[in-house]
């Protein structure tokens, strides 16, 4: 069956869509980055591969729990929210420390984080085939295909465990901050 090439506008409606997407989804991401280039996207000229899975959707609960959290003790909303400019640097020193003593007692509390890698930033690794993607992003010139050897830029983080509070069937989640009222 012989379909013809999408028309200009269409073309233009699929790079949008998938632009957005790109933005959204770190793994379409990442899929679309590892593309070959001048890989033709007509079917008849590529060879057969097996279907990805369909990205799952994050349920935000846990995410706006969290994010709850970090704004109640650490009231960062507040601070990424405020037009520092007018601020002094020494000012913004100031804040800051408020804002990192109140995040990392919750990530403390709540979750148990590690580094990905163990090696000190710096040290030369190599990326052998079949590498984590999800855990180990090359940076640079990546050209060919694995082995890569490069120095470490970041250990990264990866959470091995995860403390959130339990929360009540009429608790609104989207609410990070009730409002105050003074009286």
């Amino acid at each position: 069956m012989a379909s013809s090439a999408p028309s200009f506008f269409r073309r233009a409606f699929i790079a949008f869509g998938s632009f957005r997407r790109i933005l959204k989804d770190p793994d379409f991401a990442h899929a679309v980055a590892t593309l070959p280039a001048g890989e033709s996207a007509h079917p008849a000229a590529r060879q057969a591969r097996p279907a990805a899975a369909p990205p799952a959707t994050a349920a935000p609960d846990s995410a706006l729990l969290l994010l709850g959290l970090l704004q109640k003790e650490g009231r960062l909303v507040d601070f990424l929210h405020e037009d520092i400019q007018s601020y002094s640097d020494q000012e913004v020193g100031s804040a800051a420390r408020i804002v990192h003593q109140g995040c990392q007692r919750v990530l403390q509390q709540h979750l148990t984080i590690i580094p990905v890698r163990d090696e000190p930033e710096g040290s030369r690794i190599t990326l052998e085939r079949g590498f984590d993607a999800s855990a180990l992003r090359p940076t640079g010139q990546v050209v060919g295909d694995p082995p890569f050897t490069g120095s470490l830029a970041h250990r990264g983080w990866r959470v091995v465990e995860t403390r959130l509070p339990a929360v009540t069937s009429g608790h609104n989640l989207k609410i990070l901050a009730a409002a105050e009222v003074e009286l």
